[in-house]
């Protein structure tokens, strides 16, 4: 007996119980390491990480991102599966992280920003804090031109930076918009960070050397923020777990730069991590979640599968899969960690 309507009833009870299955989640580290200073909040210290591999194992689906992927092409709602991924490619990465994820039998995805693969050098924002944010005695005046436009900064009673000033403030964060900057040094790094993260990254070392000169500080990079290299990304990958993806190849902020410029700094970075792995590349990660829309076309035309946004939102099926949307994970403990991940699970759309 066929019943009127039934078939509209089901694709009516179908939606509305996908509309409120949980999803699927793709979260965002950078960092797992242990640094007293860390103005962006890139670090999970080993210790929670490990509590929140713990929670995911326990509570949760862990896949790799390309399965994410690939399940909600299907057609398909991705409910309670998790993907990991981490932006940059830290050193990190590979000798604190994958241990955890291998104890864990959890994959992750790294993107791999591939410019500093053959420096030892670090990221030109932990170098800001180097020379800025540690203690020390700097001159008082700074005078830049940048990008053609003269600046000056006066740094006050601040030129002086003991260490017990130093561990008053270390834990200060750029992001954070109940927390005044406590000195004109934490103020001087949020300008400069804004000037310095549109220009080309030549132009961006060159006021780096001339920040090195004025602070008197060597060229020495430290150990503990410096970035993975070639050898090291090939042993990231050894095993079945962990999957390296492209990042650009200087860590551009993509939307400053022309569409031939971007297309460059995806493809070579593409082409470079494709050389060293001997294997094709096939995911990407915005830098700073920053793009436009013809950025999307170019990821497509360069042969990735999928690009990673910063865009916070819940995986179901059929997403864009060029603004992949991710959660950024802070260094919560595995019971704040479980509260944020209920949240992003049950409570948003």
């Amino acid at each position: 007996m066929r019943i009127r309507g039934l078939g509209r009833l089901k694709r009516t009870t179908r939606r509305v119980r996908n509309q409120f299955a949980p999803g699927g989640l793709v979260l965002l580290y950078h960092r797992v390491a242990e640094v007293s200073s860390d103005p962006f909040n890139l670090c999970v210290t080993p210790r929670h990480f490990a509590e929140h591999l713990e929670v995911l194992k326990k509570h949760t689906h862990p896949v790799p991102l390309q399965q994410l992927v690939k399940t909600s092409q299907e057609g398909n709602s991705p409910n309670w599966s998790v993907a990991i991924t981490f932006d940059d490619g830290y050193a990190d990465n590979l000798y604190n992280a994958k241990p955890l994820l291998e104890k864990y039998e959890i994959p992750a995805t790294v993107f791999v920003a591939t410019g500093n693969l053959e420096h030892e050098r670090e990221f030109w924002w932990d170098e800001l804090d180097r020379l800025l944010l540690q203690p020390g005695k700097l001159p008082q005046i700074l005078r830049l031109n940048i990008n053609g436009s003269n600046y000056e900064w006066d740094l006050g009673e601040a030129a002086e930076y003991s260490e017990d000033t130093y561990q008053r403030n270390c834990t200060w964060s750029w992001g954070d918009p109940e927390e005044a900057d406590p000195s004109p040094r934490q103020s001087l790094y949020r300008e400069l960070y804004l000037l310095l993260r549109p220009l080309p990254l030549d132009e961006c070392q060159k006021l780096l050397e001339q920040l090195r000169i004025w602070s008197g500080a060597d060229s020495t990079n430290r150990s503990t923020h410096r970035s993975l290299s070639p050898e090291e990304v090939s042993t990231l990958e050894q095993g079945s777990l962990v999957e390296v993806g492209a990042h650009t190849i200087n860590h551009p902020f993509l939307s400053s730069l022309s569409l031939p410029q971007q297309k460059y700094e995806l493809q070579q970075s593409k082409t470079c991590l494709e050389e060293i792995l001997e294997h094709p590349v096939n995911t990407f990660a915005y830098p700073y979640g920053d793009y436009v829309s013809e950025t999307t076309t170019l990821a497509r035309e360069v042969g990735f599968v999928c690009a990673c946004s910063t865009y916070p939102k819940k995986v179901r099926r059929n997403p864009d899969y060029f603004e992949f949307p991710r959660f950024g994970v802070e260094d919560w403990d595995g019971e704040e960690f479980a509260k944020q991940l209920s949240r992003w699970l049950y409570h948003l759309a």
